[in-house]
């Protein structure tokens, strides 16, 4: 196995404020120390202790996970720790994530973590789940982006496809930029290049009159869920699980879709 050496701790913290587009004199201001202090720490002149790491992460918004690997790289023990969502230790996040996505139906709701693979869902979107023609993607880890745009997944129900992909595109690389994450940009990558099911490249939809949200316009039959997306994450948190996950909500845009999404939930508690 090819092991990559790890850059020094300066040329980190240097990488993290370059993507933030951060001079040395604007970064040396917001955590209130000399910019010649800052210049040594990133040359390598000068060892940061593990509260000045914390310290330019946190004012560098450097994600929780790439803050514990500036503290490796200085020499220090991680400070923030990573838990499976299963632990028992998080069961009062589990508990709440559950609550949400059960009291959000007949709605759809999900939970993904930082790749987007998905960690939970409630019973509106498996009813959805039947309009994916490729089983691959269902096996698990589900990632809910690929499932979204592949050409053996949803996108060929997906009435405003460019649209949508467009919007998701959009969210991704602002992730990537956020994160510096390779996994993220390699997905990017991926997904952009995924063709338009109708074979109408560059397509787009023209509303009846300006949408206030991008929506996502789905086919189900005769009809066409017409859902606006929210997305919900937690508040200060301190373990890396935890920070990297996501809800997302979708609500319907119209009283149709309303309608259909209730009579889907009641066909499905019936069979059940």
């Amino acid at each position: 196995m090819t092991t990559h050496p790890v850059p020094p701790v300066g040329a980190l913290i240097r990488d993290w404020r370059q993507l933030r587009r951060f001079s040395q004199l604007d970064l040396a201001l917001e955590a209130e120390i000399s910019q010649k202090h800052l210049s040594f720490i990133e040359s390598g002149r000068s060892r940061p202790s593990r509260e000045m790491v914390l310290l330019l992460a946190e004012h560098l918004c450097v994600p929780l996970r790439e803050r514990n690997a500036l503290l490796l790289a200085a020499g220090y023990a991680p400070v923030y720790r990573e838990r499976p969502l299963e632990d028992p230790s998080l069961q009062p996040a589990r508990q709440a994530i559950e609550l949400i996505l059960k009291g959000h139906e007949p709605y759809p709701a999900l939970a993904v973590d930082r790749h987007w693979n998905l960690l939970a869902a409630n019973g509106a979107v498996t009813n959805l789940l039947g309009l994916v023609a490729a089983a691959e993607l269902l096996r698990p880890p589900v990632n809910v982006l690929r499932l979204s745009l592949h050409p053996g997944g949803l996108a060929p129900a997906i009435a405003n496809f460019p649209e949508w992909k467009e919007h998701l595109l959009a969210r991704l690389r602002q992730q990537v930029r956020a994160t510096a994450d390779m996994r993220l940009g390699a997905l990017l990558s991926e997904l952009a290049a995924y063709p338009d099911p109708s074979g109408e490249a560059g397509a787009r939809h023209e509303a009846a009159e300006p949408a206030i949200v991008v929506p996502l316009r789905l086919r189900l039959g005769d009809a066409t869920l017409s859902l606006i997306s929210t997305t919900t994450v937690f508040g200060t948190p301190v373990d890396v699980t935890l920070s990297e996950l996501a809800l997302e909500t979708f609500f319907p845009a119209d009283p149709a879709t309303a309608e259909t999404l209730r009579m889907l939930a009641a066909a499905g508690a019936g069979r059940a």
